[in-house]
């Protein structure tokens, strides 16, 4: 392991301000029809999701006698709250701008949500989060170390909320899988949920986005532009090569720090929340 766990995960008191001009309509990822729905779904998505990663964690919290890791745990647990509330603010905009993206929130899928993870039970449904913040920090490293995905140009604000949410997501890539480990999780349980959470999770992805798309008038009148502009998305970077750093996780004995983000840590810490830091006047 390289990281090593100087920083724990911390709690930022934070809030974006959605809704200011931004000088773009509709389509807020550089005018882009399939980005614009990619990144709204994303955003649909997280709250719900990163409640059920609370849930996995804190059902084996009173197991976690270790100093260090009970610590990490508690910023886990804080830094996912505030990602769900700031994008859950976001998605309210979105929904307003027309993103059929509501019913990732929905009663029924809730119910649906906690009777699958009761058939789960508590160990594979942690192996999923610690599988599922792989899967998060793989795509995390994505958008901060690339200068490519960081000159897409787009609402500044949304941009903003990305790259903590990223920062963040960084910082506490690997609780999940030590809290796993240290509740006696199996390697093979761990790499079997990972390879099935591969096998699904891309063509989930895609399947979504056809059907977000077909409820868009404008795409549903535009087919070569959104035909031209999902081919750019998934040749892009933030999809091209992804199933080979996805797969790093199949390795027996990896562990989430074997990647080292020291480095892109600190650089992104200093420059959202520095002395002048692009975020320091967010928070609360």
């Amino acid at each position: 392991m390289t990281n090593g766990h100087q920083h724990y995960p911390k709690t930022r008191r934070i809030r974006f301000r959605f809704g200011e001009d931004s000088g773009y309509g509709k389509y807020f990822v550089n005018n882009d029809i399939v980005f614009s729905h990619y990144v709204a779904g994303l955003s649909g998505a997280f709250p719900p999701g990163e409640e059920a990663f609370i849930r996995s964690v804190h059902r084996y919290s009173d197991r976690i006698e270790e100093p260090v890791l009970k610590k990490r745990v508690a910023g886990f647990i804080g830094q996912e709250s505030t990602h769900g509330q700031e994008h859950r603010r976001l998605n309210e905009k979105l929904i307003q701008m027309g993103y059929p993206i509501g019913w990732w929130d929905s009663e029924s899928l809730k119910e649906k949500r906690m009777r699958f993870e009761r058939w789960l039970g508590g160990r594979r449904h942690l192996a999923m989060t610690a599988a599922a913040e792989h899967y998060t920090a793989v795509l995390a490293e994505r958008v901060l170390s690339s200068p490519e995905v960081q000159a897409i140009p787009g609402d500044a604000e949304v941009w903003n909320l990305l790259n903590w949410h990223a920062l963040e997501e960084l910082e506490h890539k690997s609780v999940a899988f030590d809290v796993y480990r240290t509740v006696g999780g199996s390697e093979r349980t761990r790499i079997t949920v990972m390879a099935v959470m591969m096998a699904v999770m891309i063509p989930l992805t895609t399947v979504l986005l056809i059907i977000a798309l077909a409820r868009d008038p404008i795409a549903r009148r535009q087919p070569v532009r959104v035909a031209r502009e999902a081919y750019a998305l998934y040749r892009g970077p933030f999809f091209k090569g992804l199933p080979r750093e996805l797969a790093k996780y199949l390795r027996p004995g990896f562990h989430p720090d074997d990647i080292d983000t020291t480095a892109l840590l600190e650089q992104w810490r200093a420059e959202l929340f520095g002395s002048e830091g692009v975020l320091v006047d967010h928070l609360k």
